[in-house]
């Protein structure tokens, strides 16, 4: 099944300005402006073409508009450049905005930096989740197994309206990627998207793995 979005109305759920502000300058750090300024206009969105939103926590950019870049992230790098670019920005996001942000603010210090990994893990994940749960509509809970952690999105923005044959939400597993990298060290550890809207799935769901791949 070819990546569509089906809903093009408002979704009435919102994101702050600030996150979507972090999210372009990703995407313009890893494909230029110009690639950003395409995207914008294939997903309709030509009114921030040079115009990015204003750097507050205004909650007024909405799902389905964020839904519409990751569509036209697809339609003009294809399916497989276009998660590519937003595993990166997904990256980039946590690297240049959310790092700093909110309950992970102090998770660069000395304290933090010497506890151990599955500790910090169990600070760290539920920190990112709190983040997009307080200041947006997402709403994202994470709960611990033996060797993994399921970390879930019941409001979801990355997929909203679409229909895929496989999960969408690529923006963040690069989150998550960088969140776990940052925090770690260096190490990368494996995440799997096993539940996704887009799919049919009531929640969306990744399994964050425990054990870095490195």
């Amino acid at each position: 099944m070819n990546s569509t979005q089906v809903k093009t109305e408002p979704s009435g759920f919102k994101y702050p300005n600030k996150f979507l502000r972090i999210y372009l300058q990703a995407l313009e750090d890893v494909m230029g402006k110009n690639g950003v300024n395409a995207i914008l206009n294939i997903a309709g969105l030509q009114h921030l073409i040079g115009n990015y939103p204003p750097d507050n926590l205004d909650k007024e950019f909405d799902f389905t508009d964020l839904a519409a870049l990751n569509v036209a992230l697809e339609e003009l790098y294809g399916s497989r450049g276009g998660q590519g670019l937003q595993l990166r920005a997904g990256r980039a996001v946590f690297a240049s905005g959310l790092r700093d942000f909110g309950p992970l603010a102090g998770a660069g210090d000395l304290a933090f930096k010497v506890l151990p990994m599955h500790t910090k893990m169990k600070i760290g994940l539920p920190a990112v989740a709190t983040i997009f749960t307080q200041l947006s509509d997402q709403i994202s809970k994470v709960k611990e197994h033996d060797d993994h952690y399921i970390y879930t999105l019941e409001q979801c923005s990355m997929c909203w309206g679409r229909e895929n044959d496989k999960p969408v939400c690529h923006i963040a597993v690069g989150i998550l990627q960088g969140t776990l990298n940052w925090i770690s060290g260096g190490s990368d550890f494996k995440i799997e998207m096993i539940g996704c809207k887009a799919c049919g799935d009531d929640i969306g769901k990744l399994k964050i793995y425990k054990k870095p791949l490195s």
